[in-house]
This record gives structure tokens, C-alpha cells and sequence, in this order.
């Protein structure tokens, strides 16, 4: 397999070395795996809905039998109180059960094997370093100088929102940012009071080896993401299950793929 190359960029924008890219970057496209990947994920965060077993079922209530002209529905015990003699526990009664209650029985979570995740990880983060594959998810990419996009370790270090602004501008993705804030859309509904009341548009993900205050610099910026690379997960790089999403590679991060995919599966 061929080796490639390619500049490390400083926080300046400009190149300020080169590195050798892991075989990983070569990893064959496989949009199916990442796409099944991708749909693992988000079934993991699916919640079962059903009914506790003793609901509608908490009361002494017994049927009177024959014999009194009364329904033979299950009645609450005692009497001189308000709810003796009342209809209960049947289904057609007042705070009774449910006739066919929802259960949590359905397996709601989807599964994958190992290397098949192994493999979509691999062809995800291959895919942040096509350009076409990047433009056409959709991310403005004119000012991107390469891909994949390894700038210096020293953005691990930036600690303040506005550094990171101006920073990200130098490097050419700020008009992505800027794309990803105009697709900003209010929800409507009881998702306001819920802390789902907006949804936008997805930036550029930047992938760091340890975080030294750019995960806190950049969590205000509309559509930026920052994760380690040792928690990349295929739903990072391929949001929604689309892979090619615009990424910015701390060159530790890039030397640390070799040692987390050193096996070839």
C-alpha cells in the first residue's frame, strides 16, 4: 500500500510541517456498514415503553357475586367510605388495569458485529479525508487547503470561545460554521420545555488526543463538536448516518489511529 503524506497546518493557516498518514485513511468506502453502524448507535438510546405489572391491579376489591341485581365487575371491600362497594381492577372500572397494556418486551436495541464495526469506524474516518465525499454531504469545503485536515496539537490548548472564532476562521471553515447556524430551526411543541427547543445544522467535527480547554472553547460554537480520539465513535463522523463530515485532526490524534486500529480487523 502506497504511503501518503500530507502538511500539518498551524493555527495560523499556513503549513507548518508534514506528516505520514496511517493505513487507515485508506480504508475502502462502505457507506452500508457505516449507515448500520450508525443506526446501532442510535438504538441504543431508544427506551422501552410499558406499564408497571401492578398498575390499575392495588386494591381488595372482589366481585359480589349473583344474586344482587349488580354487576359482577370486582368491587372495593368495607363500607360508610366513598369508594366501597365502587367498581375496580377491571378494565372498564374507573382506575382500573388496561386491557392490552404496552410491554417492553420488543428488543428495541439493533446489533452489530465487532468488525463490522471496527470496519465502518475505519471507512468513516477515511471518508473525512475525500474531499468529495465531505462536499457532498453538504459542508462548504472551498476554504479547506487539504484533506484530510491535520493542524497542530497546539489547538488542544485553546481555552477561550473567541480564540477558537478566530482561529477556526484562519483555517478556512468559519463559513462552514457559518452554514450549519443558518440551518437553526425552532421547534415547536412541548420540545421547548423539554431542552430540545432548536435544531441546526452540523459544523465540523474537531478530533484531539487530550483535551487541554478546546472541548469548553468550542461548545458554544453553533454545529462544533470535539471528542478524544480514543471515544470516536462512526455516529461522530457520519451524523445521521451521511458520512463525510468535515474534520479537523490534531496531529496527535492522527499518530494515535496506528496504535488504536494496529489490529486488522
Amino acid at each position: 500500500m502506497k504511503e501518503r503524506s500530507v502538511d500539518v497546518y498551524g493555527l495560523d493557516g499556513k503549513p507548518a510541517s508534514s506528516i505520514q498518514l496511517p493505513a487507515i485513511f485508506m480504508t475502502d468506502f462502505r457507506p452500508d456498514l457505516i449507515r448500520r453502524a450508525v443506526v446501532a448507535i442510535q438504538s441504543h438510546r431508544l427506551q422501552p415503553k410499558g406499564r408497571n405489572p401492578m398498575a390499575g391491579k392495588r386494591t381488595s376489591a372482589e366481585s359480589f357475586g349473583v344474586g344482587r341485581g349488580l354487576a359482577r365487575v370486582p368491587r372495593v371491600k368495607g363500607e360508610r367510605h366513598p369508594r366501597a362497594g365502587s367498581a375496580a381492577f377491571a378494565p372498564s372500572a374507573v382506575g382500573g388495569r388496561q386491557t392490552h397494556p404496552p410491554t417492553p418486551a420488543r428488543v428495541l436495541e439493533k446489533k452489530i458485529n465487532r468488525k463490522e464495526r471496527r470496519r465502518a469506524l475505519a471507512s468513516a474516518i477515511a471518508a473525512t479525508g475525500v474531499k468529495e465525499i465531505v462536499a457532498a454531504r453538504g459542508h462548504i469545503v472551498e476554504g479547506v487547503p487539504t484533506f484530510p485536515f491535520v493542524v497542530s496539537d497546539e489547538i488542544q490548548s485553546v481555552n477561550s470561545t473567541e480564540s477558537a472564532k478566530s482561529i477556526l476562521t484562519f483555517l478556512g471553515v468559519w463559513s462552514d460554521i457559518d452554514r450549519a447556524k443558518a440551518r437553526t430551526k425552532a421547534r415547536s411543541g412541548k420540545s421547548k420545555a423539554r431542552g430540545r427547543a432548536k435544531r441546526h445544522g452540523v459544523g465540523p467535527l474537531i478530533v484531539v488526543n487530550e483535551d487541554k480547554g478546546i472541548v469548553k472553547a468550542a461548545r458554544n460554537l453553533v454545529g462544533v463538536n470535539v471528542v478524544q480520539v480514543k471515544n470516536l465513535n462512526v455516529e461522530n463522523l457520519a451524523p445521521g448516518t451521511h458520512p463525510g463530515r468535515l474534520a479537523i485532526w490534531a496531529e496527535s490524534a492522527v499518530r494515535q489511529l496506528d496504535q488504536l486500529f494496529s489490529r486488522g480487523d
